[in-house]
């Protein structure tokens, strides 16, 4: 009996622990072959030798990437990576490749891996956009996790607006921003240059698994600084010149088209600055009859310029820029060029216009219609991008460009001439001119917004 109460006492233990849910991972490479990956970018080759994905540099390449046949947006990540020298390399996530971008250049969230004495491994870097969003500038303890010439183990969790990273264990980066929802994950070779020394490095990679069932259960408490990339300029941002236009908190940049005065709100009505968002409150749908537009103080000329909006069901505004606040001195809205925002399934005004669908999301209002719109759906948050070198314009939507034209040409004239601005002499043609946030009588959120001089 003594035997059979301490064999019971063994294996009461196990039993409980065979009864723990397992983790729902599934391999991202079979161990043989190349099968749903696809290769973007440079020419860097990439082989499979002894149960790893192994890419090789090659001078004269700019970045080669192995990617995901398939997008992935909320996951956990895991991964073990070697390197056979110093070299940078990284492994995109929620990344993506649109032949409107840069001519298909791969572009989205790296996890970085970095053997140099900076040690960034296990950082997160916004490829070929915004430039570095998490350095380990503030997680020295992440620095030292990384072990070169050896295998490194990494997991990325990637769940809503939150990535987090842990190198060999140590917490590395914890960034909240939410400018990229779902995309391919991606196994970078970095370009190095035509410099023949550092031909014939490799990169290793093995063990790639992934959650995607409710990976938000598997999810895992991270140590390291938080940070929230709302509202602020990222690391690489700052020294690349950008401005920004809102702090999450004051609108010191900023005044009414009418007045050197910010209308912010009295008793419901006008704009709120709160909880990091710029909103006006909802008045019944007409034109600035009631707060009122803004505009930033400064003019602006050649630029490229993000804003962030949220639209409510039936919504209405627009982002104006080459505005003339002092154009219009009667009823209605300031004079500029227009990036709609609208609720394009209620709001009647995308049904009118000059030409047909020039007044729906995104479009150059009441001139041009926007094609090949992403948006997300009412109540999310959409990205503006509005790009202006000399007389040439493209509004972008989520990351996709939808217009592109030309100011200051026989072309554009004419759209003028057969639109409601045709009663404005030289619309559209300024050297230079106010930003401007419509206040249509509807309730619609703004964020994010900073703007670069070019």
């Amino acid at each position: 009996m003594k035997l059979t109460k301490h064999v019971l006492l063994f294996l009461a233990p196990t039993l409980i622990i065979s009864c723990q849910p397992q983790e729902p991972w599934d391999s991202l490479f079979n161990g043989r072959n190349l099968e749903g990956w696809n290769q973007l970018g440079g020419v860097a080759e990439y082989s499979v030798s002894d149960g790893a994905i192994v890419g090789t540099t090659v001078a004269g390449t700019p970045n080669s990437f192995l990617t995901t046949d398939k997008n992935y947006g909320d996951f956990i990540l895991e991964y073990e990576v070697q390197l056979s020298a110093e070299t940078n390399s990284g492994v995109q996530v929620r990344s993506n490749s649109f032949p409107e971008y840069q001519n298909g250049r791969v572009h989205g969230y790296q996890v970085e891996i970095d053997p140099s004495d900076r040690a960034w491994t296990g950082g997160i870097y916004d490829e070929a956009r915004r430039g570095w969003l998490y350095p380990l500038t503030d997680n020295p303890s992440a620095q030292s996790a990384y072990k070169h010439l050896e295998w490194n183990k990494f997991r990325v969790e990637a769940i809503g607006d939150t990535i987090k990273t842990w190198v060999n264990g140590i917490p590395a980066a914890h960034v909240v921003d939410d400018r990229t929802k779902e995309g391919f994950i991606g196994l970078q070779v970095h370009s190095i240059g035509n410099d023949p020394e550092h031909e014939g490095i490799t990169i290793k990679w093995r063990n790639i698994r992934i959650i995607t069932d409710n990976p938000r259960k598997y999810a895992k408490a991270s140590s390291a600084p938080v940070k929230n990339n709302y509202n602020t300029l990222t690391f690489s941002q700052s020294d690349w010149g950008w401005e920004l236009l809102y702090d999450g908190s004051t609108m010191d940049k900023w005044r009414s088209a009418r007045s050197d005065k910010f209308p912010y709100s009295e008793k419901g009505i006008g704009w709120d600055v709160e909880d990091g968002e710029v909103m006006i409150h909802e008045s019944g749908g007409a034109e600035s009859a009631d707060a009122g537009d803004i505009v930033t103080r400064e003019l602006y000329s050649d630029f490229e310029l993000w804003v962030d909006f949220k639209i409510t069901p039936g919504a209405n505004s627009g982002i104006k820029y080459f505005v003339d606040a002092d154009l219009n001195k009667g009823e209605g809205s300031s004079i500029g060029l227009e990036y709609q925002v609208l609720d394009d399934e209620r709001h009647p005004d995308a049904k009118l216009g000059a030409k047909e669908g020039s007044r729906t999301l995104a479009s150059l209002y009441d001139l041009i219609k926007a094609e090949n719109k992403h948006p997300n759906p009412i109540g999310e948050w959409n990205h503006a991008k509005i790009i202006s070198k000399g007389d040439h314009v493209e509004h972008w939507l989520n990351g996709r460009k939808v217009l592109e034209y030309d100011r200051n040409t026989p072309e554009f004239q004419q759209l003028v001439d057969e639109s409601k601005y045709k009663v404005w002499p030289g619309f559209g043609t300024w050297k230079e001119g106010n930003i401007l946030l419509q206040d249509h009588g509807n309730e619609v959120s703004y964020r994010n917004i900073f703007i670069r001089e070019l």
